[in-house]
């Protein structure tokens, strides 16, 4: 019953083209100029509702086969693609249908009948003008209908676009909209992700993994660290049970570089882990080994013959007064 609501209008205006174009000539009325151009009105009526309804129909369809593929479930890849499939091929069909309905609606008019025609006659002289003219538009077009069939990101993938990380949120013919952590909305034509590189973290999967990195002092007990970073991992749900790594990736001249790496479903819950982690094995530290946190250390040598030559400077002076 909630689809049949979007066809209420459209079957109204069909009834009206169909009363203006096949009933008014009942009524005997002997203006011909009046008949013929209600009759046009009727024909225009009769394209208008058809076209109408034939997006509702398409849009029906998508939303009766999306309501299958739930993207906020988890592994959601199948979900996403035929997400992002069904999304583009809708705008496609849509602007298939508004194109012939003009033309359609055109070639009512024996003034501008041409132009109607030219429409339709793409390879034409009018159709290297128009491409000429909108070569970056058709260029962008031509990208969003090669997203959906290769699929370099899908709707709900997790990508780093010029350093902005964020989630696809919205793909369109020309353009894709990309969800940034902070709300903001970051609009990138579709034909960037042909032409530049970027990230996508949940290409194939979201399962992904995390990097916590602590600088401590070289008196640092690395096996207290090891079994510390397991048992925080093992009292939180937002580690996968993965990856437990911990390793000194660097050796400065006053501190120790020690990585920890961890696993988790996806970005969002790596990026929850990380904080919590990193929190934790300071807070360890602290209360366990405060004598292995970062220092700098200062050694003065010679300290006794710095004190006699600042002796023997002072009895020179004297002697030279």
């Amino acid at each position: 019953m909630k689809y049949l609501k979007r066809f209420v209008m459209p079957v109204l205006l069909l009834l009206a083209g169909i009363f203006l174009k096949y009933f008014l000539k009942e009524l005997d009325i002997s203006d011909d100029e009046f008949v013929s151009s209600f009759k046009r009105v009727g024909s225009i009526l009769l394209i208008v509702s058809l076209s109408w309804a034939a997006i509702a129909f398409i849009r029906i369809i998508k939303q009766i086969f999306l309501e299958k593929y739930d993207v906020s479930k988890e592994n959601n890849l199948r979900s996403r693609k035929f997400q992002t499939q069904f999304n583009i091929l809708e705008r496609i069909l849509v602007f298939l249908i508004v194109l012939i309905s003009i033309g359609l609606i055109l070639m009512l008019f024996d003034e501008v009948k041409r132009i109607g025609i030219s429409l339709f006659a793409s390879a034409g002289v009018a159709g290297v003008i128009i491409g000429l003219a909108a070569q970056r538009v058709i260029g962008a077009v031509l990208a969003g209908i090669q997203i959906a069939i290769a699929q370099p990101i899908r709707l709900d993938d997790v990508v780093v676009i010029e350093g902005e990380w964020g989630r696809i949120e919205e793909i369109t013919l020309t353009y894709v909209v990309v969800r940034i952590w902070d709300q903001r909305r970051l609009v990138v034509p579709s034909t960037y992700f042909f032409e530049k590189t970027f990230q996508n973290w949940t290409r194939t999967s979201a399962e992904i993994m995390g990097t916590v990195f602590i600088y401590t002092d070289y008196h640092v007990s690395f096996d207290a660290l090891r079994k510390e970073l397991t048992r925080l991992l093992e009292s939180t749900p937002l580690w996968d049970k993965r990856v437990n790594v911990l390793q000194v990736t660097d050796a400065k001249q006053n501190s120790v570089e020690v990585r920890a790496l961890m696993s988790a479903k996806d970005s969002g819950t790596a990026w929850d882990l990380r904080v919590f982690i990193r929190e934790k094995l300071i807070e360890f530290l602290q209360k366990n080994y405060p004598e292995s946190l970062p220092r700098t250390r200062v050694l003065i040598e010679g300290k006794e013959n710095i004190l006699k030559d600042e002796v023997d400077q002072t009895e020179n002076s004297a002697e030279k007064e």
